[in-house]
């Protein structure tokens, strides 16, 4: 038969092949902070008083406009303009509209600065979970925001500094643009530290300073790593005459001359690509000292701690994130006749995966607990924060690479697919793991502490133990991890098999006192003992999978 207009070339129902059937819904509408682990965390740790805040940022999380937001802020990647059209040199970089509406939302939610002018127990944790929950959306605009929230204590070394620029630091007002940073409402900070010759070793720094007689000194020197280069201020480590020390550079001098502060080149980086990083170079660049003379590592290392923290959680946030996508779409994906999730192999991989995250986010709410106890005078949580942060920066960012694989791996070739916001994840997944320190830094700095700071041992030890009993698998891995923690010889040879270990008997012991039985029991089994597999999706069958499944978001219902 030939068709007419009469006559629909497809009018066989059985010809059409347009139908879409079998598809998961795109996840949107729904409330990021909706998790039982992440709402229990934020209770026990001292900011159950967020928890309505919480849940308002998890539905605009949630929402399909902030969807649209992270990938066009990725999709529209930062752009250099190292001169204007006639020929005066400016080192702007512009940034899609998407990105500066996701910076907006982080500062007006106290993700910057904010928990330092805030009193109530808890700020920080509260802080943590805002973090966690946002940057789940989009993780590259959480570069400023982390360096923001991590400046403030490193800058209190210069009281004076302090006084001008914290008010502004903690300020909950977005307001970019390069102008002197008195007349803003709000400022945004980062760090120079690492130097192509150097990377790690900042010791090996040539950047030089100059003291000059008014009281500023002048740096000379080209930086390799410079995240989110239009913030207002910057800690620089530069070589003083008394050693390397520590300088605040602002982009623009109080009198509202623009600082020199010449962009090289942007970094054509794997993942974080909505974030600008940068290659500044100094000459003749005016800046303040923080810290005393020779100081400069004793001085920002309060900013490298508190950015560490935020590696924790953004990597613990990058895992729920993969995690929820995994979960939705098998939930709704049928093969064989059945449902993903009913199917017992996918439920092994998504309770496995459901275990790496619910102890992901409940250490990282655990060090952000004792952050916030620290900063109010809590000398056993400060104790406990210097070895624990090293121990999950560490453990945690080296987790998440592998989970959002076996995440993407749940959506078969849809994971594949650019417009999934898989493959966004996963290129994002490494970068916690190198920035402020890579594996072996962290690894060797749980050394240093174990070997000089007997305190941060000791409180490690009590937080562990506070679960002796409750598992005998617990105690039997904390039996023979205390025999390792005798340095020997060949201790940095085994350093990151020790702190693995630690990692593990501290999360199951934070599992076995917050999490059903269920959870901590599959935990220990998989993680503590000889019988286990090394890929995801290897729990015992005597695993209880749907008590397990059902402290993951979107796998029942």
């Amino acid at each position: 038969m030939t068709a007419t207009a009469d006559t629909p070339l497809h009018s066989d129902p059985a010809a059409r092949t347009h139908e879409v059937t079998n598809q998961a819904p795109p996840l949107t509408g729904h409330d990021v902070a909706d998790d039982p682990v992440l709402l229990e965390g934020l209770r026990r740790e001292g900011a159950g008083w967020y928890a309505d805040d919480l849940h308002r940022l998890g539905r605009l999380t949630g929402s399909e406009q902030v969807q649209r937001w992270a990938a066009e802020a990725n999709r529209c990647e930062p752009l250099l303009r190292t001169h204007d059209r006639y020929g005066n040199r400016i080192d702007e970089v512009d940034f899609h509209p998407s990105y500066h509406a996701l910076m907006d939302v982080a500062i007006r939610e106290g993700l910057g600065g904010a928990p330092w002018a805030d009193d109530r127990p808890g700020a920080h944790v509260a802080r943590a979970a805002g973090f966690m929950v946002w940057s789940s959306a989009e993780s590259g605009h959480g570069c400023p925001v982390s360096m923001t929230y991590a400046v403030v204590p490193a800058l209190r070394s210069a009281p004076e500094l302090a006084a001008v620029y914290e008010p502004l630091l903690t300020s909950r007002v977005y307001d970019p643009g390069l102008r002197a940073p008195g007349t803003k409402r709000g400022l945004l900070a980062g760090m120079g530290m690492t130097e192509k010759q150097g990377g790690t070793d900042v010791r090996a720094n040539t950047t030089v300073a100059e003291e000059r007689p008014d009281g500023t000194w002048r740096l000379r020197g080209h930086k390799w790593f410079t995240s989110a280069p239009m913030n207002d201020l910057f800690l620089v480590l530069a070589q003083a005459p008394g050693g390397l020390s520590c300088f605040l550079v602002p982009r623009v001098l109080p009198d509202g001359s623009r600082n020199t502060f010449r962009i090289q080149r942007l970094k054509d980086k794997l993942g974080n690509r909505s974030n600008a990083s940068s290659e500044p170079e100094f000459d003749d660049t005016v800046a303040w000292p923080v810290g005393a003379e020779g100081h400069g590592v004793r001085t920002i290392i309060d900013m490298v701690t508190m950015t560490r923290l935020d590696c924790i959680l953004g990597s613990a946030s990058g895992i729920r994130a993969a995690l929820a996508q995994a979960a939705h779409h098998v939930r709704h994906r049928s093969v064989f006749g059945a449902k993903l999730i009913d199917q017992p192999l996918m439920r092994n991989v998504i309770a496995d995966l459901g275990l790496e995250s619910e102890a992901a986010t409940t250490l990282a709410l655990r060090v952000a607990g004792a952050a916030d106890r620290a900063q109010r005078g809590d000398a056993q949580e400060r104790a406990f924060l210097r070895l624990a942060t090293a121990v999950g920066k560490y453990w945690v960012c080296k987790r998440q690479p592998a989970a959002v694989a076996e995440a993407l791996e749940c959506l078969g070739g849809n994971g594949y697919d650019e417009t999934s916001g898989m493959p966004r994840l996963y290129r994002d997944a490494p970068l916690n793991g190198i920035w402020e320190g890579s594996g072996n830094v962290n690894a060797l700095d749980v050394l240093r502490a174990v070997a000089r700071e007997p305190a941060s041992l000791d409180a490690f030890r009590a937080e562990v133990e506070a679960a002796a009993g409750a598992d005998a698998r617990l105690d039997e891995a904390w039996r023979q991890l205390r025999g390792e923690l005798v340095l020997t010889p060949d201790a940095e040879l085994r350093a990151r098999r020790l702190v693995e270990r630690l990692a593990l008997v501290l999360q199951a012991s934070l599992l076995v006192r917050h999490a059903p039985p269920a959870v901590s029991d599959a935990f220990c089994a998989s993680r503590l003992t000889p019988d286990h597999g090394l890929a995801f999706g290897t729990l015992s069958p005597a695993t209880d999978l749907a008590a397990v499944l059902s402290r993951v978001p979107g796998a029942t219902g």
